[in-house]
């Protein structure tokens, strides 16, 4: 009995732990992507489902306010996920010739999780939108 109370206690010690270095992951993933720029929580729509019956193939639209000139335009999109083995999913990079600064894809998701989207524009500013997803059967192997 003491040897299952002394791997209960482990794994939930290593519990914080693992939450902790799954953060550091996409933190730095965040700033190998945008650097240490502050963000804007404006300017941006992100439409996914509130719950993805199959993880392998979620539907993810990202539609970024504002024109898209060449004096003020969006140059890159990138998307991340909080649980996914690989938080950072995919970066798109966009030109002032697009008529709108907008983005359609699927994404896969390991588990319910948090979905960060970040815009980058031409003058170095970074724009945030965020949501969360249940996820009913994931769509990754780690």
């Amino acid at each position: 009995m003491q040897r299952r109370a002394l791997l209960a206690a482990l794994s939930l010690a290593a519990l914080p732990a693992a939450a902790l270095a799954r953060e550091e992951a996409v933190a730095a993933a965040i700033r190998e992507a945008v650097g240490d720029v502050p963000v804007e929580d404006s300017g941006m729509t992100l439409r996914v489902p509130a719950v993805a019956e199959n993880g392998g193939q979620v539907p993810l639209t990202v539609l970024v306010d504002g024109p898209q000139t060449a004096a003020d335009h969006v140059t890159a999109i990138h998307v991340f996920a909080t649980r996914n083995p690989t938080p950072g999913v995919a970066s798109f990079r966009l030109t002032p010739h697009l008529a709108r600064a907008e983005v359609q894809t699927r994404i896969r998701l390991a588990e319910d999780q948090r979905i960060v989207v970040l815009a980058v524009t031409n003058d170095g500013r970074v724009r945030r939108a965020t949501a969360e997803l249940k996820v009913q059967t994931g769509g990754c192997v780690s």
